[in-house]
């Protein structure tokens, strides 16, 4: 009796960088334009493959990026695979800035017009110590908000203009990882940020 065998996957070596690349981070589009072509083609391949390892592929083609995150595990899984995306756990500040930077993008898109955010330096430090408790050493604060910064610089949410290290484009892939849900609760949230700050004075 004869037994039918699984048809292996067939990936050539344009597939295999995609995968390469979106296994060490988010493609985007302007950056990477011959990958984001090769996904936009092969994404069949390209979603099946990482489905096999439990991932699926979150892909915005208007805005132009695609990232993986782990696929919810099924009531029916006895077995579900084990995790192998690594979950950052953001600080209180990180986490304000982040949620500060995604009502600027609202604020940007109601507005129409320009769809890049560029920020300097220093409105990112102003915007941060609003919420803060406010300290006698202002330039020590100035410091470590400088430090959340580059926390979401390594995280892939800002990026550093080149030939200007003091302005950031905010990447809008921030809409996607802050949910809308979040921002309906914006206002909660920042009361209960200054809250927590005031527990740290």
């Amino acid at each position: 009796m004869e037994t039918e065998t699984a048809t292996p996957l067939q990936l050539d070596s344009e597939i295999s960088l995609v995968l390469i690349h979106m296994l060490k981070g988010v493609l985007y589009q302007d950056q990477q334009p011959l990958l984001w072509g090769e996904l936009l083609r092969s994404m069949a391949p390209v979603r099946e493959y990482f489905g096999l390892i439990g991932l699926e592929v979150f892909l915005d083609e208007s805005e132009g990026y695609a990232f993986l995150r782990q696929r919810e595990a099924q009531n029916d899984e006895s077995n579900p695979l084990p995790s192998l995306i690594h979950r950052h756990r953001l600080s209180y500040p990180v986490s304000l800035l982040l949620v500060l930077l995604r009502k600027k993008i609202v604020e940007q898109d109601a507005g129409g017009g320009e769809t890049r955010l560029i920020l300097p330096r220093e409105q990112l430090v102003e915007m941060v110590q609003v919420f803060l408790t406010e300290t006698s050493n202002e330039a020590k604060m100035i410091q470590a908000i400088n430090q959340h910064i580059n926390k979401l610089v390594e995280y892939g949410f800002l990026r550093r203009l080149k030939g200007n290290e003091n302005q950031f484009e905010v990447h809008r892939i921030i809409r996607a990882l802050v949910d809308g849900q979040w921002l309906a609760d914006f206002n909660t949230r920042m009361q209960q940020y200054r809250d927590h700050a005031a527990t740290l004075a």
